[in-house]
């Protein structure tokens, strides 16, 4: 039987480069889809989906800088036709969860006629490490707006196993899945466990989003990432179904979330966050 061969978009990504990892591991002909890859993808230039899908069998969908953003919908819809031209059998789509603007996506793949699994995260526990709050946390002052909702971070290796799973296991054919850990926290609550684990003060500064993206709009930050910023604010996390804790990551692994405090405790034994933070004196 013909071993299948994968393309994982976004393969040098948070998740996508966990995917490509573990499925090496697991002997498995692996593509990465990336813009520096010897056969180039990039969402910019849809002359590379075609090259990058040629041989393929099955895909994990990652779109940058995320699903919700104008445009992702065109670029998606046309990378699932292309995909069934070249004859790929299951797709998999990294989603949001509490996304309505990423469900359009999600409906290009369910309606595609190929398997398909749907994976929507929440906010994933990398976002102060890999991510924009990173530098925040680095300078010791993290400032947001809604200090008091309440998020179950998932870890982005969780996300990458159930990935994993659904891209070799036909049971997961037509489900969609909605991963997050297995207890919430506040943005204040956040800076404390990082505090405490780091040695450091880490405070939380509480500001209104017309604030926050006033500040981001004088960084020179590209227009559609600050969209996405104030969209993620005002549309994604308003949402209550932000707030519930799911059991898909258990239930499809057969072992516990990873909890956001143990990666507090692993990422601050890393070292990550006691870099020197280095100041412009121009």
């Amino acid at each position: 039987m013909k071993k299948p061969k994968f393309l994982i978009i976004g393969g040098t990504g948070k998740t996508g480069r966990k995917v490509v990892n573990s499925l090496r591991l697991l002997n498995q002909e692996v593509r990465v889809g990336s813009r520096n890859a010897d056969i180039p993808f990039n969402w910019e230039k849809p002359e590379t989906f075609g090259p990058a899908l040629e041989g393929i069998d099955k895909v994990y969908i990652t779109f940058q800088p995320d699903l919700a953003v104008p445009g992702a919908f065109e670029a998606v819809s046309l990378l699932v036709e292309i995909a069934k031209e070249k004859g790929v059998s299951k797709l998999v789509l990294m989603s949001g969860k509490g996304e309505i603007e990423a469900e359009r996506c999600e409906g290009a793949v369910i309606n595609s006629g190929l398997d398909y699994s749907i994976v929507r995260a929440n906010w994933f526990s990398q976002n102060y490490s890999e991510n924009f709050l990173l530098e925040p946390v680095l300078q010791g002052v993290v400032a947001l707006p809604m200090g008091d909702m309440k998020v179950p971070y998932v870890d982005t290796g969780d996300i990458a196993d159930v990935v994993v799973e659904c891209l070799l296991h036909e049971e997961h054919n037509g489900r969609i899945y909605q991963l997050t850990g297995s207890e919430t926290f506040t943005f204040p609550q956040v800076c404390e466990l990082i505090s405490e684990a780091t040695g450091r003060e880490i405070k939380f500064v509480a500001v209104s989003l017309q604030e926050y993206v006033e500040v981001m709009k004088t960084m020179d930050l590209p227009e559609i990432y600050v969209w996405l910023i104030e969209y993620l604010f005002s549309h994604v996390l308003t949402n209550p179904e932000n707030e519930e804790i799911t059991n898909d990551i258990q239930t499809i692994l057969k072992r516990p979330a990873r909890s956001f405090r143990e990666y507090v405790k692993e990422t601050a034994e890393s070292g990550v966050w006691n870099q020197p933070v280095l100041v412009d004196t121009e």
